[in-house]
């Protein structure tokens, strides 16, 4: 491990991210930057004070924003933003719970054991930071059963943390689903399969008949859904005019209140106005033509959102078989209005695992690809092979501290902004899986990142930077796979601990500047939106983006917490700083757009889980080469412990987190019931699940006062 290599990579990053942080602390104050800094606070009408004039407060650095974050509750973010974020911060603080007390562990015990009972270890270079390392023990010495009561500690204390979430989480899931009771979804159960009437040939009256005989005591109405195809272009030109309207209302109040405008330009927008309106009124009625014609020729789905008079009836329905044929009447529990995704109800039921074999392939090709660039950064780290393989990369060492930077600090980065675009790839990719809300595609789009991430950033970089060294020879042998992931694993130490200073320091540093929107408004403000007004820049918390790249930081530092401890702290500062901007982030910036109680949480434990598999069957390898087996055999205990941990969690708490059982159901039945709220959320369910396709669009004039951001000075 090159020591020189790493201080001038943590030197790098901790230079940017204090350069990025000081810069995002400026323009966080500017007024004009409030619709990339604060938009989540302008959608929910909070008003924003900002310096009136340009004072040397707004110009200097502040760290008021870090001291705001740390003071945020738990209670603050599951009552503003809900389970699914807190979730997201649950995780950032169980890792830093776990790697402070590994950190503990690993510098006041593995790192002395590591440096002063060295001696059967391989020739090191003078400043070479492996004395440090498990791979400097000698082989077959007694004090690797100190890294194995390590390890054995680091899991355990790992399965209590994991087990003590998923008790929390689920606990917080049923008290937040009792909570929000009224929402319509716990009343309504999606169909799909639906077959057609054999006397009417319509799937509508099919689906009354059918829960009226089979669920006669719950069963209370229906919302077929209708093939909109027709729509989709009538309400597009819809929406078009509708902005250039509110772009003409805009400029013509601007000419308006200016004195030295020409009357004659003011004249013709309000003509350019009226003709827009004319348009608009053409086709509005074009739509509401379309949407008569296709009630009345029965352009049905075979898809109905079915809403029942108890939650406990739709539990019922939704969790049962409702035919001896279970590819009809296929049934789940909706999900919430705002998170079905309408246009992927039309997609065939049956259709669906072709779409999904799609999705596999397409994903399994992206990683295929990808291994050309993390096998050319293993070439750059590895110089030595470098210039044996590329001869003119000697001249870097013609520049003194050249070749640090080149080995040291460009991997990683090269590395993360080729995989900067793979979460965007992915969600895209779950997009044509069929799913029928978005919460479902987001979850879809994180376990592809998070996969990909584990074969491509940890285990090819882990193969590559190893078999550089074994060109030529055979490439992978099952039987010799703990083997060869603990060579790797030895030999990558140094490269994982610059890639998680440029993923923590710059990542997160970038992820507050938000340099792409900052250049987008600035382009956007002085071309094509000049003298427009500006509008929030909303987007919603990118968890497929998040939770897998944390994820992987979980699984890099659990690998090296036996083998290189100090690697820990940097784990530790990645945690610390992704809370503090994550906070950040949801407090001013991100919006959700919908709520599934915390049903990521499965996903992040099966993630940890893997991370700990992958960690014992490393250092049983690991053992294999120190020549230790009774070490390795001793191991095999806690790996089949941890999988018999991992399948108790499936049974005691995933279908909590999937199912609604009948008693929790029939509770809040009754809370609502004794308070009389009962009829209300009923007739909300009944309404809720209206097609898009037969809405009508308010074509009312907008008031531009409505939207403007609020924003003041003082």
């Amino acid at each position: 491990m090159n020591a020189e290599g790493l201080l001038v990579s943590a030197a790098i990053n901790i230079g940017l991210a204090l350069l990025i942080l000081t810069v995002f602390s400026i323009l966080r104050k500017q007024p004009s930057n409030s619709t990339i800094y604060y938009p989540r606070r302008l959608s929910q009408h909070h008003r924003l004070s900002f310096d009136r004039h340009l004072t040397l407060r707004r110009l200097l650095p502040s760290v008021e924003w870090i001291r705001r974050a740390y003071s945020v509750s738990e209670e603050e973010i599951l009552e503003t933003c809900g389970l699914d974020v807190l979730v997201l911060i649950r995780l950032f603080k169980f890792g830093i719970n776990f790697f402070v007390v590994c950190s503990l562990v690993g510098l006041l015990v593995l790192l002395p054991v590591n440096y002063n009972a060295g001696g059967g270890g391989p020739s090191r270079l003078p400043h070479s930071m492996d004395y440090f390392t498990m791979s400097n023990i000698s082989k077959g010495s007694n004090w690797l059963w100190v890294h194995l009561l390590c390890l054995y500690f680091v899991s355990c204390y790992g399965s209590y943390l994991l087990y003590k979430e998923y008790d929390d989480i689920s606990l917080k899931r049923l008290q937040q689903l009792r909570d929000l009771r009224h929402q319509p979804n716990q009343f309504t159960v999606l169909v799909r399969e639906i077959p057609p009437c054999d006397e009417h040939k319509a799937c509508g009256c099919c689906v009354d008949h059918f829960f009226s005989k089979y669920h006669p005591r719950s069963y209370r109405s229906y919302q077929i859904l209708y093939d909109g195809k027709d729509l989709k272009n009538l309400l597009s030109q819809a929406r078009s005019i509708m902005r250039k309207i509110e772009d003409l209302k805009h400029r013509s109040s601007i000419k308006n209140y200016n004195e030295g405008s020409d009357p004659s330009d003011v004249l013709m927008l309000d003509a350019k106005l009226e003709q827009l309106r004319e348009m608009l009124q053409e086709v509005h009625h074009k739509i509401q033509l379309t949407q008569r014609r296709m009630l009345q020729q029965g352009k049905e789905l075979p898809v109905a959102f079915v809403t029942f008079n108890s939650r406990w009836g739709a539990a019922l329905a939704a969790q049962s078989q409702q035919h001896s044929n279970p590819l009809l009447w296929t049934t789940e529990m909706a999900p919430e209005p705002r998170d079905v995704l309408w246009k992927n109800l039309a997609i065939p039921y049956r259709h669906l695992p072709l779409y999904k074999v799609v999705v596999y392939v397409a994903a399994s090709l992206l990683t295929i690809f990808f291994m050309i660039p993390v096998t050319a950064v293993q070439g750059i780290a590895k110089f030595e092979l470098l210039k044996k393989w590329f001869p003119p990369a000697m001249a870097v060492q013609l520049i003194p501290g050249l070749r640090s930077i080149v080995t040291g600090y460009l991997p990683s980065v090269i590395l993360n902004s080729f995989v900067y675009i793979v979460p965007f790839a992915m969600i895209e990719m779950a997009k044509i899986a069929g799913y029928v809300s978005r919460s479902r595609k987001d979850m879809k789009a994180c376990n592809l990142v998070f996969y990909f991430l584990v074969g491509n950033v940890f285990f090819l970089s882990l193969l590559s930077g190893s078999l550089l060294d074994q060109i030529g020879q055979s490439f992978f042998h099952p039987k010799d796979f703990p083997s060869r992931l603990a060579t790797a694993v030895s030999a990558q130490a140094d490269f994982f601990m610059t890639y998680i200073l440029t993923n923590g320091l710059s990542g997160f540093s970038l992820e507050l500047l938000q340099p792409g929107l900052l250049i987008l408004d600035m382009m956007k403000s002085h071309t094509w939106d000049r003298g427009k007004k500006k509008m929030p820049y909303l987007y919603n918390l990118p968890y497929y983006r998040t939770i897998p790249f944390v994820s992987l930081c979980i699984l890099i530092g659990m690998v090296y917490a036996v083998v290189s401890p100090l690697l820990l702290p940097f784990l530790v500062g990645y945690f610390f700083l992704g809370y503090i901007v994550f906070i950040n982030q949801i407090q001013d910036v991100y919006i959700t757009s919908y709520e599934t109680s915390g049903q990521y949480w499965p996903y992040i434990h099966n993630y940890i889980v893997i991370a700990m598999i992958i960690t014992q069957i490393s250092t049983i390898g690991l053992f294999g080469l120190k020549s230790k087996p009774a070490a390795s055999f001793s191991t095999i205990p806690l790996l089949v412990l941890t999988i018999l941990f991992n399948e108790y969690c499936k049974i005691r708490f995933l279908p909590t987190f999937y199912q609604c059982s009948v008693k929790d159901a029939m509770d809040r039945d009754e809370l609502d019931k004794k308070s009389g709220l009962m009829e209300g959320d009923l007739q909300n369910a009944v309404d809720a699940y209206s097609p898009p396709c037969l809405h009508l669009l308010n074509y009312e004039e907008i008031d531009s006062n409505s939207i403007l951001p609020l924003v003041s000075s003082i």
